[in-house]
Formats: structure tokens, C-alpha cells, sequence
């Protein structure tokens, strides 16, 4: 059972943040991230937690970091998702997405129903532009979470480097 899978079990989703840029990236690795919707540093996307989108975390683990958002965090980031260019997602273009409100999209997002991928042809865009974290990364980016830096799998330490990117 990997690590991933031991999180808890009413999240249907990844919140995965891109937290290096592609200088010394192989070919199979950046084209993994763009797979994956993240194209640069400081992007988000939400994905499902399912065996093919873990394999492809495993597989560009150097650059990103990822773990179980909550409501109130998917909530905080759709905020800053953009809708027909840079417009900032707001009550009346989330109906245009079939949705009543706010918290019903994040809620079918936390479930792993829908991704933002899933949204593009609505006019959203496909991942979330961040800014850096204020005051910084805590510790080396060239290090595993659990070994004392940041990249990989955090779990629900991802919403406070979320926040801080919000």
C-alpha cells in the first residue's frame, strides 16, 4: 500500500502544486507535467486519486508536492481560478458552468467528480496560478517532505502551503 493511498478516505482528490521550474527535466518528465496541467512554477491542479494520475506523480516527484486538500482550501483556490482568460471566477460564471455556487463546485472537486480539465471547454482554466509562498519554502526543495525538505507527498500539510500561496 503506497503512502498515498492512507489518507483519508472522504477525499475523492490531490491538490498537486508545481514547485520547481524544468532546467536539468528530461523529455518523459515534462511532458509528464504537461499531462498533468502544469506547465510552470507555482501552478495547481486538482486531480483524482487514482492509480494512473499516482503513477504520474511518482514519476515527476522532483517537481511537485501534493496532498488531500480541505473544503475550505478548494474553496480558497477556486477563487483564483480564472474563467474566459484572466477573469477571476465569480458567482455568475460559475453558473455558466452548470453549477449553483461556489460550494458546490468545490465539493464535487473534493469528491473527485470533476477536475478543472473537465471544465475547459466551459471556458476555465485547467490549473490555478499561484503566487510563491509567503516567506518562503520552510525548508530545501531538494529534498522529500519526509526527509526534511519539500517535495512529494505531504498529506494535509499541503493546505498550510496552499495558504501561503494563495
Amino acid at each position: 500500500m503506497s503512502i498515498a493511498m492512507s489518507a483519508s478516505s472522504n477525499v475523492g482528490c490531490y491538490l498537486v502544486i508545481r514547485i520547481k521550474g524544468s532546467v536539468k527535466a528530461s523529455r518523459e518528465e515534462l511532458d509528464t507535467l504537461k499531462m498533468l496541467n502544469l506547465p510552470r512554477a507555482n501552478y495547481a491542479v486538482f486531480v483524482p486519486r487514482d492509480p494512473s494520475f499516482e503513477g504520474m506523480l511518482k514519476k515527476v516527484v522532483h517537481y511537485v508536492t501534493w496532498g488531500e486538500p480541505t473544503l475550505e482550501t478548494v474553496k480558497r483556490l477556486l477563487k483564483r481560478a480564472e474563467f474566459n482568460g484572466r477573469i477571476k471566477l465569480k458567482s455568475e460564471n460559475i453558473a455558466k458552468l452548470g453549477y449553483s455556487s461556489l460550494d458546490e463546485l468545490a465539493e464535487k472537486i473534493l469528491k473527485g467528480e470533476v477536475t478543472l480539465s473537465k471544465l475547459r471547454d466551459k471556458g476555465l482554466k485547467p490549473y490555478l496560478r499561484l503566487h510563491p509562498p509567503k516567506k518562503g519554502f520552510k525548508k530545501t526543495v531538494k529534498k522529500p517532505f519526509n526527509a526534511g525538505g519539500e517535495y512529494g507527498y505531504r498529506g494535509e500539510k499541503i493546505n498550510e502551503l496552499a495558504i501561503r500561496m494563495s
